[in-house]
């Protein structure tokens, strides 16, 4: 069965491109993302020589370099910035172009929610990893931008008779645990980080989802221009949120996913009937503390 087409993936690189000279612009919350990320191979004990840095955009790279490893980088559209001595590949993340057990980690970056195909795409990566490779990515969740979201479709109910899909779906933590185990990965993890940002308006939000190349790339988006006011009456929505200081909460929340590519080699969970101790006498021996006051 053929996966739904939920992104209009032609829309996608022509934002990423046209976002390329303003990245500078969001850096600080990429590179942020990035740090998050990468601080998972700090308890990584398993030497890791080659990794791909799939849709980086010029900061995951330098950083897997400074770590000692021989970098490749595949982007969508070859205008973002990327370290000089580094092999890039454009490339589209639904048909990546690398043969099997290539690389000992790969590393996706707030880069894989824009795909159809995801399940498809993720089995791509375990294939190019090596036996026992790792796999890296930060994904947006829910509720990512759900206050946006919102308060584009109360403005937009309350200026015509329905609303518009202006915000791109994005997964569950759980989703993402569930992907991994459907594409075969082996020991996957997934634990969720979240960016507290902050506006003053409406228009540095989207200002920020421009540069970032995050602006609607969706398959059923109208193409007609939108209600003169609706993004007034969104931003008067918005204003009802703010604190103090006129900002208002637009938290970023990331699915860190950690999985490896299976191998012999990796431990395996016991089967029923293998374990040594029940759980009753693990209770049993368990000694609850005095609570007595």
């Amino acid at each position: 069965m053929e996966a739904p087409i939920i992104f209009d993936r032609h829309a996608v690189r022509l934002h990423r491109a046209r976002a390329a000279r303003l990245q500078h612009t969001v850096a600080p919350i990429i590179t942020a993302a990035a740090d998050i990320l990468l601080e998972r191979l700090d308890d990584v004990t398993r030497p890791l020589h080659s990794a791909l840095d799939l849709g980086g955009r010029g900061i995951i790279a330098p950083r897997l370099l400074a770590r000692g490893m021989d970098v490749v980088c595949s982007e969508t559209i070859m205008s973002l910035p990327h370290p000089a001595n580094v092999p890039t590949v454009c490339a589209d993340e639904e048909w990546l172009p690398f043969a099997p057990q290539s690389f000992d980690l790969v590393v996706a970056n707030l880069s894989l929610h824009w795909i159809n195909d995801l399940p498809g795409t993720l089995s791509q990566i375990r294939q190019i990893l090596k036996p026992d490779g790792l796999f890296l990515a930060s994904v947006p969740i829910l509720p990512t931008l759900r206050p946006l979201k919102q308060a584009l479709e109360m403005a937009e109910l309350a200026l015509s008779d329905g609303v518009s899909p202006r915000v791109s779906p994005l997964p569950t933590q759980q989703s993402c645990a569930h992907l991994l185990q459907r594409t075969g990965f082996a020991l996957p993890v997934v634990d969720t980080e979240k960016l507290d940002l902050r506006y003053r308006s409406l228009t540095g939000l989207m200002q920020d989802l421009r540069a970032a190349g995050e602006t609607n790339a969706l398959k059923l988006r109208s193409h007609a221009i939108p209600p003169r006011m609706l993004f007034p009456a969104a931003a008067a929505e918005l204003a009802t949120q703010e604190d103090q200081d006129g900002s208002f909460a637009m938290p970023l929340h990331m699915a860190i996913l950690t999985a490896w590519s299976p191998s012999p080699s990796q431990p395996k969970p016991l089967q029923p009937g293998q374990f040594t101790h029940s759980l009753e006498e693990a209770l049993n021996s368990s000694t609850l503390p005095d609570t007595t006051p």
